[in-house]
């Protein structure tokens, strides 16, 4: 059984996961609206990763006896800029996602909750590649500078 301190922790952060994917789901708008359409298919990609995220916390919540409660989350931006703009984005949103995961961990760790530390491993993880993707692609954005479209190209086949 979860703890309350623990199952709202987690609620908080089912909320930070379906706001990441509405988040990247705007900049995945956006990205078509530049007419950059293989930037928002790797966005809307990430966006159902994300909300993947949210089902497995929602999921392990309701396996361990607590009450999921589905919190508001705010409209995202719907400009973001230039393409290395937009990533720099992703990027400083994933390294907050992955201070509230690791706060998360913490929580458990002071709570003895071993069962949630387990199931935060994934996530930690996780986050390592997020990070990762992002700043990769970044790189490659600075590098490719006036040949974004060849970029746009190679992560149109993200899930190919």
């Amino acid at each position: 059984m979860l703890s309350k301190t623990m199952e709202d922790a987690l609620n908080a952060q089912i909320q930070k996961e379906i706001a990441s994917s509405y988040l990247y789901l705007a900049m995945a708008a956006y990205c078509e609206k530049q007419n950059l359409p293989g930037f928002a298919k790797w966005l809307k990609v990430q966006a159902q990763e994300e909300q993947g995220h949210a089902m497995r916390i929602y999921e392990y919540v309701n396996d361990r006896g607590g009450t999921v409660v589905l919190q508001a989350i705010d409209q995202p931006p719907t400009t973001f800029g230039k393409p290395v703009e937009v990533f720099e984005a992703v990027l400083k949103h994933e390294q907050k996602i992955t201070a509230s995961i690791n706060d998360l961990y913490a929580l458990a760790v002071k709570e003895n909750d071993y069962a949630t530390q387990v199931m935060l491993q994934w996530f930690i993880s996780e986050q390592v590649e997020e990070e990762k993707n992002a700043t990769d692609i970044i790189a490659l954005l600075k590098m490719a500078a006036e040949h974004v479209v060849l970029l746009d190209h190679r992560l149109g086949k993200r899930g190919e």
